[in-house]
Protein backbone atom coordinates (compact mmCIF):
# COMPACT_ATOMS: atom_id res chain seq x y z
CA UNK A 1 0.00 0.00 0.00
CA UNK A 2 1.44 3.41 -0.97
CA UNK A 3 2.30 5.99 1.65
CA UNK A 4 -0.09 8.95 2.00
CA UNK A 5 1.33 12.26 3.10
CA UNK A 6 -1.15 14.63 4.71
CA UNK A 7 0.88 17.79 5.15
CA UNK A 8 -1.21 19.78 2.66
CA UNK A 9 -4.53 18.97 4.33
CA UNK A 10 -3.09 19.71 7.77
CA UNK A 11 -1.95 23.14 6.60
CA UNK A 12 -5.24 23.83 4.82
CA UNK A 13 -7.33 22.90 7.86
CA UNK A 14 -5.15 25.04 10.10
CA UNK A 15 -5.31 27.98 7.67
CA UNK A 16 -9.12 27.78 7.49
CA UNK A 17 -9.41 27.83 11.29
CA UNK A 18 -7.06 30.77 11.62
CA UNK A 19 -8.90 32.70 8.88
CA UNK A 20 -12.14 32.40 10.85
CA UNK A 21 -10.46 33.75 13.99
CA UNK A 22 -8.88 36.75 12.28
CA UNK A 23 -9.36 39.80 14.46
CA UNK A 24 -9.65 37.86 17.72
CA UNK A 25 -7.35 38.74 20.59
CA UNK A 26 -4.43 36.92 22.22
CA UNK A 27 -4.10 33.17 21.63
CA UNK A 28 -7.60 32.90 20.23
CA UNK A 29 -6.29 34.07 16.87
CA UNK A 30 -3.10 32.02 16.58
CA UNK A 31 -3.27 28.86 18.72
CA UNK A 32 -5.25 26.11 17.01
CA UNK A 33 -6.71 24.44 20.11
CA UNK A 34 -7.96 27.74 21.53
CA UNK A 35 -9.01 29.04 18.11
CA UNK A 36 -11.30 26.03 17.56
CA UNK A 37 -13.24 26.71 20.76
CA UNK A 38 -13.33 30.41 19.93
CA UNK A 39 -14.95 29.63 16.56
CA UNK A 40 -17.63 27.46 18.21
CA UNK A 41 -18.39 30.13 20.82
CA UNK A 42 -18.49 32.90 18.21
CA UNK A 43 -20.90 30.86 16.10
CA UNK A 44 -23.18 30.24 19.07
CA UNK A 45 -23.21 33.91 20.03
CA UNK A 46 -23.87 35.08 16.48
CA UNK A 47 -26.75 32.59 16.09
CA UNK A 48 -28.33 33.77 19.35
CA UNK A 49 -27.81 37.46 18.63
CA UNK A 50 -29.43 37.27 15.20
CA UNK A 51 -32.63 36.43 17.07
CA UNK A 52 -32.06 39.00 19.84
CA UNK A 53 -31.58 41.72 17.21
CA UNK A 54 -35.16 41.21 16.01
CA UNK A 55 -36.51 41.47 19.58
CA UNK A 56 -34.65 44.67 20.38
CA UNK A 57 -35.66 46.26 17.06
CA UNK A 58 -39.34 45.58 17.75
CA UNK A 59 -39.01 46.99 21.28
CA UNK A 60 -37.48 50.16 19.86
CA UNK A 61 -40.29 50.50 17.33
CA UNK A 62 -42.85 50.21 20.13
CA UNK A 63 -41.08 52.92 22.14
CA UNK A 64 -41.02 55.29 19.14
CA UNK A 65 -44.70 54.66 18.37
CA UNK A 66 -45.71 55.22 21.99
CA UNK A 67 -43.75 58.48 22.23
CA UNK A 68 -45.31 59.83 19.04
CA UNK A 69 -48.78 58.61 20.05
CA UNK A 70 -48.53 60.46 23.38
CA UNK A 71 -47.62 63.63 21.50
CA UNK A 72 -50.88 63.16 19.57
CA UNK A 73 -53.02 62.67 22.68
CA UNK A 74 -53.32 58.88 22.89
CA UNK A 75 -51.28 55.92 24.10
CA UNK A 76 -49.67 52.98 22.32
CA UNK A 77 -52.19 50.33 23.33
CA UNK A 78 -55.21 52.42 22.31
CA UNK A 79 -53.57 53.30 19.01
CA UNK A 80 -52.81 49.66 18.15
CA UNK A 81 -56.29 48.48 19.16
CA UNK A 82 -57.83 51.29 17.10
CA UNK A 83 -55.77 50.28 14.08
CA UNK A 84 -56.87 46.65 14.36
CA UNK A 85 -60.54 47.60 14.81
CA UNK A 86 -60.44 49.82 11.71
CA UNK A 87 -58.57 47.09 9.76
CA UNK A 88 -55.62 49.39 9.04
CA UNK A 89 -52.74 47.02 8.31
CA UNK A 90 -49.57 49.01 8.96
CA UNK A 91 -46.80 47.15 10.72
CA UNK A 92 -44.89 48.58 13.65
CA UNK A 93 -41.71 49.14 11.66
CA UNK A 94 -43.50 51.45 9.22
CA UNK A 95 -45.40 53.19 12.03
CA UNK A 96 -42.16 53.86 13.92
CA UNK A 97 -40.53 55.23 10.77
CA UNK A 98 -43.50 57.49 10.11
CA UNK A 99 -43.52 58.66 13.72
CA UNK A 100 -39.87 59.63 13.47
CA UNK A 101 -39.62 61.06 9.95
CA UNK A 102 -43.17 62.06 8.97
CA UNK A 103 -45.11 63.24 12.05
CA UNK A 104 -47.93 64.83 10.04
CA UNK A 105 -48.84 61.55 8.33
CA UNK A 106 -48.54 59.76 11.66
CA UNK A 107 -50.94 62.27 13.22
CA UNK A 108 -53.45 61.52 10.44
CA UNK A 109 -53.19 57.80 11.14
CA UNK A 110 -53.69 58.42 14.87
CA UNK A 111 -56.74 60.56 14.12
CA UNK A 112 -58.22 57.85 11.89
CA UNK A 113 -57.52 55.09 14.39
CA UNK A 114 -58.92 56.88 17.44
CA UNK A 115 -62.14 58.23 15.87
Amino acid sequence: MPRVKRGVMHSKRRRNILEKTKGFQWGRKKLIKIAKTAIVKAGAHSHRDRRVKKRTARALWNIKINAAARLNGTIYSKLISGLTKKNIAIDRKILADMAEHNPKAFAEIVKTATT
